[in-house]
């Protein structure tokens, strides 16, 4: 794939925060238990009104206290109304609005993805289209000569044909130089894949052109496509006589029959008469003029209108290169020819509509029909409503009157969330109504992805670069992440509101190098991989701190990771027909998550009690960190080996992508050491903690004045240095060498930079902390349903207004991340029981589950 991984922290409550390594035992069981974790709704507002009385009435006297109370009271009252709960049902009510208007628009206006590439789009940017609502694919001479293999293109018309014919055989072979004489036909052969396209010189709608169609006719090998057009030689001979045009509409209308007869087993294509720059047109073409061109247009239209007995017999109309004329045709050479590139999107927007098709691309949406729903597909969607028709017997037989016989939980008036008692999630988990409603849930949401990236309901378009798409909204997101700042609960090293904070404006940073298509700016390229391996890092670093300070080995922890971080990616590989790999940031998640376990978990187990005890022990996991790395760097050097392990079946199913293991070579190699950079680093922070050689209370430097000074000087001058380096990088190939052994420089520095200051670690961000805690739901959701496309292109929920789509998409793509966030820790509850029998039990019912799935699609 070409983009690059979006950050997919691990699911937070099962990564005991870096920052609370130092915590007690009983602390670190909290958080990795679902049932004792706060709510994601309560976090973002917990404390937040004595927080901010206590701040502003620290400098505040008399009146202002009394405006401080007023504007906390008023807060309390909005979020009353609006609270996250709110959101989720304002945002399920616009899905299915949004889903009756488009149904209805493609039911009554029309909602052939063909007629929407041939008749209109816009240019992003200089010489790029986009159609309007679908997404054309960029051709390249390998795919073009693929489609056209054994076929034959013939074009027929005037000068602009011709220029349309050169563009179109540039595509096939770009090398093609235009060497054609003028006035004379012109043909082009490719024997290698047995294709022609030739041009056939035709000024005029006449006689002649009709005894060409009709010999077409007479042929045993017809053409494959006929692409045709003329109209301005016959208002140069005629000197835009109106008389002329009707004699140009009768001429038309007497070879309708023959193409009609022609389209049953030809695609046949009208191309309308793009516009003239009438000031440039020399002295013997200043008679065709704009208003000349647009009568002709409508009596080609009209004639080739006028009968439609035959729905196969379809003549189409090429109207999309007309539109980007009149965006350049003042570029014009000479006011009659368009410029080059124009020409070139005509040509293209022709290869789509012949080719998508038969190539299928993922990034070619226009022309495409619905892709089959496979067997798995099917099974899920019975499943599903299997789920959905057992929550409905068991509402029915009384669980209704069970509801309403409670008392309704008490409302916290600041958050306007429902505050729960202790272990009421676990009792609702364990009720048999919970799973399943959880489960219906989930069936909703994936009903929309369906739609969303499968069917043929909402549009698509393509990404376009620009440095103000890239840049823009990331200014104005970390000055919403400055406002929203809160005082942290507490100041340890990477804290736990920190690091959600982290991996959330991470996050926020690559969703918006997702959607603007950065990955072609190579500086922003680089500097997103040095997020993706500051991911990895903080992998290594919370699991190596979990396991050293707790020593808890246990199978239910394992399984709780792993349900939280593969539970969406399984469904969506089950619903949405793709392969676990695609998804491959997760399987790269998992993968290491196994790793740091074994090597935390082989023989001898050493956590940081047996280290107090004898220092022997430092030296035996120092030697555990050494033969992880051997074991990286054997992977690492040694493509003929990695790929061997990971061929094998069942586990190449897992980690091929099309059939080939390179993508996730590519993948696992790039970030390779980022794991073990985070351990080794663990390991240092938490001896030094022990030595008492930090200062980690409110407001202190982390050490001495002097050396936090040099820190974090050093910090700062390696940070810009990785800048400046990136930014002056030649080619990806070459950065992508480098950064496994560098980009650990830049990470340092961030971390020194954001934690030796004592007012540094005492701040840090609800606004980025909450999309933190979200953040692998919103990794994997951002696939399907704010993306399209397989991520190739943007969802349009809003069609004509770019800036309304993404507000309403962004509002909507958050509400069901957060909401599959509450599914997944809900069933991860029933799912993973905590003990070992019944644990057991579910993990085999698992590997069955598993094993069914890949057999089934083991010919897929």
């Amino acid at each position: 794939m070409d983009e690059e991984p979006l950050i997919v922290p691990e699911e937070h409550a099962e990564e005991a925060g870096p920052g609370e390594a130092a915590n007690a035992l009983g602390a670190a069981d909290e958080m990795t238990d679902p049932a004792m974790r706060p709510t994601t709704e309560t976090v973002c507002c917990q404390f937040e009104y004595s927080a901010t009385v206590d701040r502003l009435s620290a400098c505040c006297h008399g009146g202002a206290k009394m405006a401080v109370l007023a504007y906390s009271l008023g807060k309390r009252e909005i979020n009353q109304y609006f609270s996250i709960k709110n959101a989720k049902l304002l945002s399920f009510t616009a899905v299915v609005l949004l889903i009756a208007f488009h149904s209805a628009s493609r039911y009554y206006g029309g909602g052939d993805t063909c007629e929407w590439l041939l008749s209109s789009g816009r240019f992003l940017g200089e010489n790029v289209w986009q159609p309007y609502g679908c997404m054309m694919h960029k051709y390249k001479s390998t795919e073009a000569k693929f489609c056209l293999s054994h076929k034959s293109v013939a074009f027929i018309g005037d000068s602009r044909i011709r220029q349309l014919f050169y563009s179109y055989v540039k595509i096939i072979y770009p090398d093609y130089r235009n060497e054609g004489i003028k006035h004379e036909n012109i043909p082009f052969e490719d024997r290698a894949s047995s294709l022609n396209v030739n041009f056939f010189w035709y000024t005029e709608v006449n006689n002649s052109l009709k005894e060409h169609l009709q010999a077409y006719i007479e042929m045993s090998a017809k053409p494959d496509v006929i692409i045709m057009g003329a109209a301005t030689w016959s208002i140069k001979l005629h000197s835009g006589s109106s008389e002329t045009v009707l004699h140009y509409k009768a001429n038309i209308t007497a070879i309708a029959p023959l193409l009609e007869t022609l389209a049953v087993d030809t695609e046949v294509y009208w191309v309308l008469q793009d516009p003239v720059s009438e000031e440039l047109l020399s002295e013997t073409h200043k008679m065709i003029t704009n208003e000349q061109i647009d009568m002709y247009n409508e009596a080609a239209v009209s004639a080739l209108n006028s009968s439609k007995k035959n729905a196969k017999a379809r003549i189409r109309f090429l109207k999309a290169s007309r539109q980007a004329a009149m965006e350049t045709v003042a570029q014009s050479d000479d006011g009659l020819h368009v410029p080059e590139g124009t020409g070139d999107v005509g040509a293209m927007v022709m290869m789509n509509a012949v080719c998508n098709k038969v190539l299928r691309p993922i990034d070619g949406s226009c022309c495409q029909a619905l892709p089959a729903t496979s067997g798995l597909q099917k099974l899920t969607a019975i499943a599903f409503l299997a789920c959905a028709a057992g929550f409905l017997a068991l509402h029915v037989l009384g669980y209704r009157r069970q509801r309403k016989s409670r008392p309704p939980a008490p409302v916290d008036v600041e958050c306007g969330e429902e505050k729960k008692k202790p272990g009421s999630a676990v009792a609702a988990a364990l009720n048999s109504r919970g799973p399943l409603l959880a489960l219906c849930k989930m069936g909703l949401i994936m009903a929309y992805f369906y739609l969303c990236d499968r069917a043929d309901v909402f549009m698509k378009e393509q990404k376009f670069y620009t440095h103000s798409t890239f840049f823009i909204p990331l200014i104005y997101m970390f000055v919403l992440g400055i406002f929203y700042s809160e005082n942290s609960k507490e100041t340890k090293f990477l804290n736990r509101e920190q690091t959600d904070e982290w991996k959330g404006w991470m996050q926020l940073v690559i969703l918006i190098y997702h959607i603007s298509g950065a990955s072609a700016f190579l500086p922003v390229y680089m500097h997103v991989r040095v997020l993706v391996a500051a991911y990895l890092f903080q992998t290594g670093y919370g699991h190596f701190s979990f396991f050293w300070l707790k020593g808890d080995f246990g199978l239910y922890r394992v399984c709780q990771v792993l349900f939280r971080l593969n539970f969406l990616v399984v469904v969506l590989c089950l619903v949405m027909d793709r392969p676990y790999q695609f998804y491959y940031f997760v399987p790269l998640v998992t993968f290491w998550f196994v790793v740091v376990y074994a090597t935390m978990a082989l023989w001898p187990q050493i956590q940081q009690k047996k280290a107090n005890a004898s220092g022997i022990w430092n030296l035996g996991i120092l030697m555990k960190l050494l033969g992880l790395l051997v074991f990286i760097c054997v992977f690492a050097y040694s493509q003929v080996f990695f790929e061997s392990v990971f061929s094998v079946w069942p586990i190449s199913k897992l980690f091929e992508l099309k059939g080939d293991i390179h993508e996730w070579w590519f993948r696992w190699k790039l970030d390779r050491f980022a794991v073990i950079h985070g351990m080794v680093f663990a390991f240092m922070y938490l001896a030094l903690q022990k030595c008492q050689l930090l200062s980690e209370g409110k407001g202190e430097p982390l050490f001495s004045t002097r050396v936090s000074n040099f820190l974090i000087f050093v910090s700062v001058v390696s940070f810009m240095t990785y800048s400046i380096w990136a930014s002056s990088c030649k080619n990806k190939t070459e950065c992508n060498k480098m950064h496994p052994y560098i980009s650990v420089v830049q990470i340092l520095a961030f971390v020194l930079i954001r934690n030796i200051p004592g007012y540094a670690r005492s701040l840090y961000s609800s606004f980025f902390a909450w999309f933190g805690r979200i953040s692998l739901e919103l990794f994997i959701c951002q696939y399907h349903i704010w993306l399209a496309a397989d991520t190739k292109g943007i969802l349009v929920l809003v069609p004509g207004n770019p800036s309304l789509n993404i507000i309403v998409s962004t509002f909507i793509f958050v509400c069901v991340a957060h909401e599959i966030s509450q599914i997944t820790n809900d069933l991860a509850q029933v799912a993973i029981p905590k003990e070992n029998g019944p644990l057991l039990k579910r993990m085999l019912a698992m590997g069955v589950f598993l094993a069914v799935v890949l057999l089934l699609s083991r010919d897929h």
